[in-house]
């Protein structure tokens, strides 16, 4: 009969379906990306801090304690839409992340930086970017804010990785405080003794 065969095609077609089901989901969570956000209220005019993440884009070697080397790529001078970085994470230059600017606005002092290659570094370039932004609160005063979306490889991690990003930005904030209000450049053989003047 009719009903009869209905039910054997469904119980056929059953573990196709649910395996479609597993598939789509096991896509979705190696789709999701993970999101930090942190800020940091900087008592310096704000037109100063942006002059360090903004404009001195290819130079964020000077201000980031991880960060060995740095400098412009593919052509880029200076900072704005399209300009590109390679950031160094060793002597060697084996770790690295090589990064763009898709959006640039030195009116509303904000940035998106786009990673589109990551050496031995477990993140996939297409899913991770960042927002800096930094915002005058007037007496002087600024907010320097950074969202960051990533998604590592495996995806699995991005949950574990959440908590070492977080602190390796916090303390990127503190470097970029200190090179602003200073000119010292930041690195790793300063930074702890650098770091206990503003925690």
């Amino acid at each position: 009969t009719l009903k009869t065969h209905s039910l054997h095609w469904l119980l056929k077609s059953l573990p196709i379906l649910l395996l479609a089901q597993l598939a789509f989901a096991s896509l979705q969570a190696q789709q999701k990306v993970q999101t930090i956000y942190i800020e940091r209220i900087i008592a310096l005019p704000a037109e100063q801090v942006w002059a360090i993440v903004g404009e001195d884009y290819g130079a964020i070697a000077h201000s980031h304690p991880r960060i060995v080397s740095s400098q412009y790529i593919n052509g880029s001078l200076k900072a704005g839409e399209g300009a590109e970085r390679v950031c160094n994470f060793n002597e060697k230059g084996t770790q690295y992340l090589r990064e763009r600017i898709m959006s640039y606005s030195p009116e509303s002092m904000t940035l998106t930086n786009q990673v589109f290659q990551a050496g031995k570094f477990p993140v996939d370039p297409e899913l991770t970017k960042a927002v800096y932004k930094v915002e005058d609160l007037g007496n002087g005063t600024c907010k320097l804010s950074f969202d960051f979306q990533y998604r590592t490889k495996p995806a699995m991690m991005g949950s574990l990785m959440k908590g070492r990003f977080t602190s390796l930005l916090e303390d990127y904030f503190i470097a970029v405080e200190h090179h602003a209000k200073t000119g010292e450049k930041v690195n790793k053989e300063n930074f702890k003794a650098i770091k206990k003047q503003y925690t």
